[in-house]
């Protein structure tokens, strides 16, 4: 119980971020609660299934990033708005800053002085840059995919 209300209170909190970069990218004000609803399901997904299902943030990221795709194209339908709307700004938190500067960090030390923790830094380095381009890569997939199946279908419909 205590698990699912950590996840329940970072998902709010992911949910308000969210909410903060839809006003930073000027979403219309009545669609501001669906962003901020989709970026609450964003950290429900990923959290979730950090705790519950596999320990690998990749498939996590790439999990909640499909949701979140899906959402924001039926969001979208139903609305007769652009789906990118209602996916951008929840995904947006699921960016990995932490890895990120590390990898920059890392990068800075390996340009100094060769030490005795060199080959430590490198191999650091070299799994926070790949863990960084993974997780970016896992959630724009996640989020191209119900966007590019989308058009598939309404161009068929239509």
């Amino acid at each position: 119980m205590p698990e699912l209300l950590n996840v329940l209170f970072k998902s709010f909190w992911v949910g308000c971020a969210a909410f903060g970069f839809g006003i930073l990218f000027n979403v219309p004000k009545k669609y501001l609660a669906v962003v901020w609803l989709g970026g609450a399901i964003v950290g429900f997904i990923k959290f979730s299934v950090l705790l519950y299902i596999s320990s690998s943030i990749i498939l996590a990221t790439f999990l909640a990033a499909l949701v979140v795709g899906i959402y924001s194209v039926i969001i979208a339908y139903v609305r007769n708005e652009p789906p990118m709307i209602f996916a951008i700004p929840p995904v947006i938190p699921l960016v990995p800053g932490a890895f990120a500067y590390r990898t920059m960090y890392g990068l800075i030390k390996l340009t100094g002085n060769v030490d005795a923790e060199f080959s430590r830094t490198l191999s650091e380095t070299v799994r926070n840059g790949a863990l960084t381009l993974f997780i970016i890569m896992s959630f724009t997939i996640g989020v191209i995919i119900p966007y590019e199946i989308g058009k598939e279908i309404s161009r068929k419909i239509n």
